[in-house]
């Protein structure tokens, strides 16, 4: 990885029952750290291993948790088979992603342990850039497939559909994105459509539209995007938009912060009436002073 970098692997998913939901994503050089932010500013090329996070968060009406603890790197380990984040640990068993969990929920300590597996209906090998000189790109590991989630804090075990993919730069996120809108959505023949809509810097050809469609025999398939439906701001005014051929419903508010939110959208995409994750990002709320300073009460850090 490039000094000042990321990497992350992103999952969500949603019981067959609709009544659980999560989302884990796993950080190399944490995008949202503070502390990773500080150390750049003040000593300008940093190790990204240095500053490793696993976020978890959970959904539920019993039970909602969200734990995102920053480690340094003597508490890590990472190669071609797994990636250990302090007590925690995502490793593959073949061809199944296996992710132990032992952390600390935060701003309430309550215990988060147990085990989650993932398998693929196929597993992809795509990657394209997000910004115009290929410096950030992301791709779809697993777009369909199937999670298995048994913990024992909080007791749940359930099954349903997951997604899998990955975030890499060389460069901090901020140097080339301003704002970007993302969207998963299950389509009736098992495929993925995902719709990546970035803004990027003021002042820099930046703008870019992915929109395709990963299919179950492992193609990828680009579509043309429906317009874009704007939706009703969160709680802290992010204003937030998705494609759709029809106005969009928020079905859950997943996730409300200053800089960025995460939601369920019914939708319509390419004919059909869809159920979408959907995340806004708005990057210059992430870097302004004032949620820099709020951040570490959220994302407390073990060196």
């Amino acid at each position: 990885m490039a000094s000042n970098g990321y990497l992350w692997w992103y999952l969500d998913a949603l019981s067959d029952d609709g009544q659980h939901g999560l989302t884990f994503i796993a950080f190399v050089g944490s995008v949202f750290s503070p502390y990773y932010a500080w150390e750049r500013r003040q000593r300008g090329i940093i190790d990204p291993d240095n500053h490793c996070a696993f976020n978890v968060a959970l959904y539920s009406k019993a039970a909602r948790r969200w734990t995102m603890t920053e480690r340094g790197a003597r508490h890590c380990h990472r190669d071609e088979e797994q990636f250990t984040i302090g007590p925690s640990q995502w490793r593959m068993e073949s061809d199944t992603l296996v992710i132990d969990i032992d952390e600390v929920a935060v701003p309430w300590p309550h215990r988060v342990r147990g085990q989650v597996r993932l398998q693929a209906s196929a597993w992809f090998n795509f990657s394209t850039p997000i910004d115009p000189h290929g410096k950030h790109r992301w791709g779809p590991l697993a777009p369909s497939a199937r999670i298995e989630v048994d913990l024992q804090n909080p007791a749940q075990r359930w099954q349903g559909h997951a997604y899998l993919d990955s975030n890499e730069g060389d460069e901090p996120i901020h140097h080339a994105c301003h704002e970007w809108d993302w969207s998963r959505s299950i389509m009736s023949d098992g495929s993925t459509a995902v719709i990546y809509d970035i803004q990027g810097k003021a002042g820099q050809q930046g703008d870019k539209l992915l929109a395709l469609r990963f299919m179950s025999d492992g193609g990828v398939q680009p579509f043309e995007a429906p317009p874009r439906q704007v939706i009703s701001p969160t709680l802290w005014r992010i204003q937030r938009r998705m494609r759709s051929d029809a106005p969009v419903r928020v079905l859950q508010q997943l996730e409300d912060t200053p800089f960025y939110q995460r939601s369920l959208l019914h939708s319509e995409l390419l004919g059909e009436s869809v159920q979408s994750f959907h995340e806004t990002l708005h990057v210059p709320r992430l870097v302004s002073p004032v949620v820099q300073a709020m951040l570490p009460w959220r994302m407390p850090r073990r060196a």
